[in-house]
Formats: structure tokens, sequence, C-alpha cells
């Protein structure tokens, strides 16, 4: 197979891309080989890179993302496949909508704990309150691998950022990686401060109209913050293991 060359911004995105894989698996938001996170590439046509399918998020690097088109093509030579329950998903989402430059899911046990629950994310925390009346709900299909949920899933995000997707897991989208990761981070946080406080008692209700100055003033809605936390992360893996950068 013809390979097309790795431009400056491509390789730009492969490093950034390998961090924040670097980056989940310190916190822990790891499910062996499972789960992805995918960067759409600068540039004509919607190709975006995805975990070689085998490998665990330690073992991500720049060098090795796969680079896929929209309908899943490899675009330079890998020894790795993709996962086609992790390119229909993330092919949806870059496909039909235009900021969507960076996709995360995961299966962490509080996020697919309260993703399990029938009313979901409950707005009675600091991290819950911030994305009050932004996040959306898919119900569960089975396995997405199906065209027809990839509208069905489009339909139920419309434009909100958060997702959680019915007895699965969590999902954010957003135009870099760093605004992608605050909310993601944001919501998980959300999730484990609920379960941690339904198990210790009756959760204490947020008045309405508090919500609507923490949504405005919250971090995962600030490019800044966003850039800066992600900076930090980096940092952090930096400093602890740098051969994502290969």
């Amino acid at each position: 197979m013809a390979s097309l060359p790795i431009s400056d911004a491509e390789w730009h995105a492969r490093v950034q891309l390998a961090a924040c894989y670097r980056i989940f698996d310190h916190l822990g938001w790891t499910e062996m080989i499972f789960n992805h996170i995918t960067l759409r590439v600068p540039g004509e046509g919607r190709h975006f890179l995805i975990n070689p399918f085998g490998l665990h998020y330690s073992e991500v690097t720049a060098s090795n993302l796969v680079l896929i088109d929209i309908d899943g093509k490899p675009l330079h030579d890998s020894e790795w496949p993709v996962n086609l329950a992790g390119f229909t998903t993330h092919s949806a989402i870059h496909g039909a909508i235009d900021s969507a430059h960076c996709v995360m899911h995961t299966h962490t046990t509080n996020g697919m704990a309260v993703a399990s629950l029938r009313d979901g994310l409950s707005p009675t925390n600091f991290y819950a309150a911030q994305l009050q009346g932004g996040v959306a709900y898919h119900d569960f299909e089975g396995i997405t691998i199906e065209e027809g949920e990839k509208r069905r899933m489009v339909k139920d995000i419309g434009t909100r950022r958060a997702v959680i997707l019915r007895n699965h897991g969590l999902l954010t989208w957003g135009p870099s990686v760093p605004e992608a990761f605050m909310l993601l981070w944001t919501l998980q946080r959300a999730c484990d401060v609920q379960i941690a406080s339904s198990a210790a008692g009756a959760l204490n209700p947020i008045a309405e109209k508090v919500f609507e100055q923490t949504v405005r003033e919250s971090g995962p809605g600030e490019k800044r913050v966003c850039d800066d936390v992600f900076a930090a992360m980096q940092r952090m893996i930096d400093a602890k293991d740098p051969s994502y950068k290969n």
C-alpha cells in the first residue's frame, strides 16, 4: 500500500494524541486494548488518527498511531488493525460535526455506573453543575458497528459535547485535544463524586438559579484553561516517560 507523506501538521497531531493516550494511562482511564481517542489531522479530507488495535495505551507512540479516512481505510502502512466498533463511533462524530476534531471514549467504572443509572448524571455536585444542560444521552444498541446507529447517535448528540452512552460509558468531543480532555475530566469527576456521595447518603440538591452562573464560569468552557491543564499533564508525562514522542 502506498502511504501518504507525513506532514509537519500530522506529526504534531500524532505527538499530541500519543501524549493524551499516556495521560489516560496515568489516570487509569484504560480498558486493556479497548476504547479510543481520535484526532482529525489538519488538511483536506476528514482523515483522523486512531490507536492501533492490539496495543495498550501505555504502548501508543506518535509513529504507531494509524491514520485512516472517514471510511476506515488506512492511509499509511501499519502492522496493526483498526477496531471496527471504535471506528464506527468516532467516524460518525468526525464525519457529521465540523468542529469535532477530537473524540474521546472511556469505560471507567464510575462512568459506566452513572451511564447505567435510569436518571443518569445527577446535578448535585460541583462538577455536574458545570455540565448542566450540556450532556447528551444515547441509548445502548449493542456493539457499535451498525451504520444506522451512526445517524441515531449523531441526532442524539446534537451540539452537546459531553455524552453519556447509556449502559456503556462516557464520550466527549471538541475542537482540540485539550478541550475534549478537560470536558471528559470534568464529566468523569462528576461521575466519581456522584457515585461516592450517593453511597454515603441522600444527595443535597443545588438551587436551579445557581446553574447558569456555574456553567458560565466553568473551566471546561475556557480554551486557555483547557490548554494550560493539558500542558501541565503533558509535562508530567514527559517527566515520567517521554517515549510517546517516538
